[in-house]
């Protein structure tokens, strides 16, 4: 395990900016969202604008993953990428967007149904966005990282859904990835102590069905393995020592 990564106040801010630039194209990513267009088409409409704002993609190229942001369908959780597969009303579609911006890395993602969906596919996703405010609300300085972790695992479980193991949430700054790890369950082996100034993205990845899940061809497109619904929240939030602060918000009405 790596070193665990505070931000000055300059960092703080340059976090900020590159949150605030990673929930603006989540909005209106979302907004793009509709019955007909592939996969790839909105993958390709991600990344102008993310251009468009001055920034790159912060997941392409990215030990090799080849897409502007990640696009997972219905039984895929994590890193799908985008393809010809048109979306369908009903799809429970996951964007995921990581921006660098000035040298830093926003990382944001949420869960949407492509025209609205069955009663089941809205109680998963309102059960993850709970889940992971629940985590938020643990995260300040002096807790552990897992008061976060067992805010998830009691919200998701008492629901009778599952959470994924195999990827979890994680600090974030200068990187996509730092110290600590966050996983949605307890797991005391890596029991990092939250201080002032740590940047994390905190993720639910939760199913449906069981917690199994397993890598399609592509090597990057994670599924359930017995092919239910899974949905995916993340916001990325600065540890204070009093209530987090949510970085990947734009100012406007929250999306979730």
């Amino acid at each position: 395990m790596g070193s665990v990564i505070t931000k000055n106040p300059s960092e703080i801010n340059a976090m900020r900016e590159a949150g605030r630039l990673a929930a603006v194209v989540l909005r209106s990513g979302i907004g793009l969202v509709e019955p007909g267009m592939t996969t790839l088409e909105l993958d390709a409409k991600v990344g102008s604008l993310i251009k468009a704002h001055g920034a790159v993609s912060a997941f392409c190229g990215y030990r090799g993953f080849p897409g502007q942001c990640c696009i997972s369908v219905n039984e895929a959780v994590v890193h799908g990428i985008g393809n010809t597969r048109r979306l369908q009303f009903g799809d429970l579609v996951k964007l995921d967007i990581g921006v660098r911006y000035k040298g830093f890395v926003g990382d944001v993602a949420m869960s949407i149904a492509v025209g609205g969906c069955l009663p089941a596919g809205q109680k998963l996703m309102d059960v993850t966005t709970q889940a992971l405010y629940d985590g938020i609300s643990f995260a300040r300085a002096g807790n552990r990282v897992s008061d976060i972790s067992r805010a998830v695992q009691k919200r998701v479980e008492a629901a009778g859904f599952s959470i994924v193991r195999e990827f979890v949430g994680h600090g974030v700054g200068r990187s996509v990835h730092e110290e600590p790890q966050v996983p949605n369950y307890v797991d005391l082996r890596n029991d990092v102590r939250l201080r002032a100034g740590m940047t994390i993205a905190i993720e639910p990845m939760v199913n449906a069905g069981g917690a199994a899940v397993e890598v399609l061809d592509d090597r990057w497109t994670v599924v359930t393995k017995d092919r239910q619904l899974s949905a995916h929240f993340e916001h990325t939030v600065l540890v204070t020592d009093g209530e987090a602060e949510i970085l990947t918000k734009d100012g406007l009405p929250p999306l979730y």
